[in-house]
Parts: structure tokens; sequence; C-alpha cells
């Protein structure tokens, strides 16, 4: 099988690379505007890697949809602070960019993976996010915020037409707060431009306190990476058909704990594991005055994932303390030289990615 990944760099893209070259003989194509992780691979053989933007290398972009058998578009700006301060730049990558991927493989009549988003489901009041069932609603046209919602759900909805109208081959995957190593770049100070996390431990790196917006009580699914990983491949492999035109939640409902949970759990891992370093403090601040007067927030995002429990025969096994745990001793581990952290260059954690 020959497999297409644009965004092949980033957190999504690289880890899924790796989980084809240790467990498949597949062919990967690549398409990033960083290659810091690519480059080191152990299988260059086994990749043809263009460094280079979706919009200025489309006719590389056709070639090479036209040469694979799957093609899987990770590119996308998911950080929270950007939906408000950028969100025209949101509606670009996020939507324009990527729908004339999306529209190439329907010309070409290739399978496509696209990243959906649990963004999608903004405020649903359902107890639980059903793919098929339940309603996906979002705010106000003064709450920005939603953009980047509203751009994934549009694509969903124009991928979803295309797979009645032209019998185009496709799944529509939605991850749920996916996390571990290289998720973000820690080394980056701005608040705001990592996912709650990567954020908490970038404070801790510099010395800044945890800032709980609204005070932390909003719920979400942490999921780890190799769990997704391991969903996606099944979903690729696509055994029996079973993928075929289908949307799957990738989530752990059993890690549905506050950011509150998060930072206090990150606080006595410091304690007990780097003792040398300062302890963060706690503050509580509003959403306008983090994010400003466009910013929304869910109270919960808890996924169903039956579906690909039964079609897929997947379900996540790691829980939310293993998941933080191997986080934190990936960016914070005594093997790491933490006075040495801030000489990093901006973006080495990777490229764009769904969050």
């Amino acid at each position: 099988m020959n497999v297409f990944i644009v965004g092949i760099n980033g957190f999504i893209g690289f880890h899924l690379f790796e989980a084809i070259l240790e467990k498949t003989d597949w062919f990967v194509y690549g398409l990033d505007m960083d290659d810091s992780c690519v480059m080191k691979s152990r299988y260059p053989t086994r990749l043809e890697f263009l460094k280079g933007s979706m919009r200025e290398n489309l006719d590389w972009i056709e070639e090479k949809i036209q040469q694979s058998d799957v093609v899987i578009p990770l590119a996308a700006i998911a950080t929270p602070a950007l939906y408000i301060k950028q969100p025209l730049k949101i509606f670009e990558v996020d939507f324009e960019d990527n729908m004339k991927i999306v529209k190439l493989c329907a010309k070409h009549n290739k399978r496509i993976v696209f990243p959906s988003t649990s963004e999608v489901y903004g405020m649903s009041v359902d107890s639980e996010f059903v793919e098929d069932t339940s309603n996906l609603v979002v705010g106000p046209i003064c709450k920005q915020r939603w953009i980047y919602s509203s751009c994934k759900q549009l694509i969903d909805r124009v991928i979803w037409a295309l797979g009645l109208e032209q019998a185009f081959s496709f799944t529509l995957f939605r991850p749920f707060n996916w996390v571990g190593p290289r998720l973000d770049n820690v080394y980056d100070s701005r608040e705001g431009y990592n996912r709650v996390v990567t954020q908490f431990i970038s404070n801790i790196i510099h010395n800044n306190p945890l800032k709980l917006v609204n005070g932390g009580k909003q719920k979400r699914c942490f999921t780890y990476i190799a769990d997704g990983i391991d969903c996606l491949m099944k979903i690729i492999e696509n055994k029996n058909n079973l993928a075929h035109n289908q949307i799957f939640n990738i989530g752990n409902p059993d890690n549905h704990c506050s950011i509150e949970f998060v930072a206090n759990y990150m606080i006595q891992w410091v304690k007990v594991n780097r003792p040398e370093m300062q302890l963060p403090k706690i503050i509580y601040i509003s959403d306008k005055s983090y994010y400003g007067e466009s910013y929304e927030d869910v109270a919960y995002r808890l996924p169903n994932i039956a579906k690909a429990v039964s079609l897929l025969g997947w379900k996540p096994t790691a829980g939310i303390e293993e998941i933080l745990d191997t986080t934190l001793e990936y960016y914070l581990g005594k093997n790491r030289k933490l006075q040495n952290v801030l000489s990093l260059p901006a973006g080495q954690a990777g490229a764009l990615d769904v969050e």
C-alpha cells in the first residue's frame, strides 16, 4: 500500500509514520513545512518527502495522490489562541488548503482518511457524543473560537456528500485530546499557543503559574497518542471494508477528567520526580482575560466509542495517570537538561497538526 501523509512531521503525522514503518511494509509519501523529525527516520528508503506548504506544491500533491492508495491530510492549525487572533488564517489553512486536497482525491477516486475533530460537537447537550446522531452545536458568529470547528464540520459535510454522489471512499476520524511525546513546542513561553497539557509543561519550564481558565472545572477525555494511532492504523488498513464511509470517535471515555485535576497531578509529579525544580503556583483566570472576548468554552467532551470498538475491534488502554506520566517524563525527565531547553529553536516539536 502507498500512503500519502500531509503534515507528516507533526504530532499525529510522525507518530503515524513511525507506526507504519514498524508494523507494515507500506510506502509513504510525505509533505510538511518542517523536517526536524522526518529526517531522523531510520527507513528513508520507504519515504518520499517534500519540505514545503500545501498551497505552493499542489502539482506535486496531485501527482502523489494519483500514486497513493490512501491520502491522510493531517496538516492544520489546532491552537485555540489562534482561533481568536488569526481566524482568517485558520480558514485558509484548515478549510481552503485542505479542501483542495479533498477535491483532488475525489477527482482521482482515491480514498481519503480525514481528521475531523471533537470540536465539531461544540456545546452539544448530549451526555456523550455519538458520531451519527449527536447535534453539532456552536456559538454565535461573534465568538470566533468556533471558526476551527466550523471549518472542520463543513469539510466533513463535503466529504460525506462526495461519498454519496460519486461513490467516493472516505473515513472521518475525530480525535479527543490526543496527548503524548512531541505534542507541542513547550519551549515557546507564549501563553495559549500550546494545548493544555503542553501549555502547563511550558509554564513549569519557564517558572510561570498554571492558569486555570474558569477554575479548570471543564472536562476533557485525554487519549494516549499510541492508542489513537492504533485505531488510525486499523482505519487505514480498512479490513473487510468496515471503515468505508464511516465516522469514528477516537478517545478514551475512562479518562474524562477536569483541567484542574491535570494541573494538580503535574504539580505532584514535579514535586516527586524533579524536587530541584521550583513548584508552579495555580492561579484562576477568566476565559475573557486569557483568550479575549471572542472565546467560548465547553463544559465537557465525552465520546461514545462503541462504533470503533465494534467495527474496528479497537479499545484504548492507557489511563490518565500513565498518559501524564509518560508525557511529563518525555519533557521533564531527569535525562532532560532543563538548563538548556530555552536555547532550543522555535518549532522544535514539529509542524502544524490536529488536536
